[in-house]
């Protein structure tokens, strides 16, 4: 299975996070199939910038989004897209 989930770099007690596409498999900070975003929680407010068009793409092939990362997409409105997506589809 693929998700989509964080990726943890930056220092020690300064993390920032890259959104990447990975197998399920792949450990936290192993290898991954493509960054889509990033995410730095200790900005006020906190910066999170995803490529919507990247993530679409990748959930409309099946991936699966982590808790966190759902946060994130429905905060920047990319699940309401992919949403609204599927009832055109479907209809």
């Amino acid at each position: 299975m693929v998700k989509i989930r964080l990726r943890r770099v930056g220092a020690k007690n300064k993390p920032s996070y890259r959104v990447v596409v990975a197998d399920a498999r792949a450990s936290r900070d192993g290898a991954y199939i493509e960054k889509i975003g990033h995410y730095d929680p200790l900005t006020d407010p906190e910066t999170v910038v995803i490529d919507e068009g990247k993530a679409l793409k990748w959930l409309q092939q099946g991936a699966q989004p982590t808790q966190a990362v759902a946060r994130l997409l429905s905060k920047l409105g990319i699940v309401e897209k992919f949403e609204a997506g599927k009832k055109v589809a479907a209809d």
